[in-house]
């Protein structure tokens, strides 16, 4: 097994974009993985929930996982590649199909959906997974996309496992329940911030940083606000935190991407502002809230 290790920072789980004939757009995608680097982000995400992943052909997967894996490559970046789901065994075989991608660093794995088990199901299933993975795990904990709420002991009993780096932590709010998985995690367990709005109050209980997909936009701003966490400047950390929140939350006013995907586009980083069904291209109103959200910004 590779024991590389997910750096701390702000990670961009890269859009899928799209050409206005709906075919995948790898030039764009190129473009805009340099760009979120250049910009400061501490790695890319590739086969995320925010690529589409579950829209996209297989030949498109592969597309697209080999051109994000090229730029990380060129630019020594670390990469994490979306792999996992509900059952068990077929998520065990796309783990191990990442010996084939030497430039992954870790695999972001989502917490088994719909099926439910129970949470000792859970932790058998990321013990299965971690076993035959080539790369750590990153737990992705995202109730209120899997149904499946997992208290904190859980959590840690997962950071405990052999193989299992952290997690991706979008709860949807900052609970007693979040307090106690940062006082009680294990060490070396690390806990990522999945959750937009959210990034700083979690940095400032000590999270490593954040998979993101405001930090498309905007990226360097992002980047400054998990340094100034960790550098310990917590009045500079909080007004810039304050600050991105709003815009976090424009870009969150409809179904990720949708509304990502549509500021991409007026910046003209993207050819195009579409999704593929079952997700609608987002409204004027959310678009523009979220491009003046950016350019308040960038003032």
């Amino acid at each position: 097994m590779r024991s590389s290790a997910l750096p701390p920072g702000v990670h961009v789980p890269l859009v899928t974009p799209f050409a206005d004939g709906g075919e995948v757009a790898l030039d764009a995608l190129e473009r805009l993985a340099h760009t979120c680097l250049d910009e400061g982000a501490a790695g890319l995400v590739a086969l995320g929930t925010t690529a589409e992943v579950s829209t996209l052909t297989g030949e498109e997967r592969a597309a697209v996982l080999g051109v994000v894996t090229r730029v990380c490559r060129d630019r020594g970046a670390p990469l994490t590649v979306g792999a996992g789901g509900n059952d068990t065994a077929a998520a065990r075989r796309a783990l191990a199909a990442l010996t084939e991608v030497p430039e992954a660093v870790a695999a972001l794995s989502l917490v088994p959906y719909f099926t439910r088990p129970s949470e000792a199901g859970v932790v058998a299933h990321f013990t299965a997974l971690a076993a035959a993975s080539p790369v750590p795990l990153l737990v992705y904990h995202v109730p209120y996309r899997t149904g499946q709420e997992l208290s904190a002991r859980t959590l840690c009993a997962l950071g405990a496992i052999p193989n299992v780096a952290g997690v991706k932590y979008a709860a949807g709010a900052v609970t007693a329940a979040t307090v106690e998985l940062m006082a009680t995690r294990p060490p070396g367990f690390a806990v990522y911030a999945g959750d937009d709005v959210l990034l700083s109050p979690l940095l400032a209980l000590g999270a490593e940083g954040g998979i993101l997909a405001s930090a498309h936009l905007a990226t360097r701003g992002f980047a400054e606000l998990a340094d100034a966490w960790r550098g310990g400047d917590g009045v500079r950390a909080a007004a810039l935190g304050r600050r991105l929140s709003v815009l976090s939350a424009a870009l969150f006013a409809e179904p990720n991407p949708t509304v990502v995907k549509a500021v991409l586009h007026a910046r003209g980083r993207i050819p195009a502002p579409g999704v593929r069904l079952p997700l609608l291209p987002a409204g004027r109103e959310p678009v523009a809230r979220a491009l003046g959200a950016l350019a308040a910004l960038d003032g």
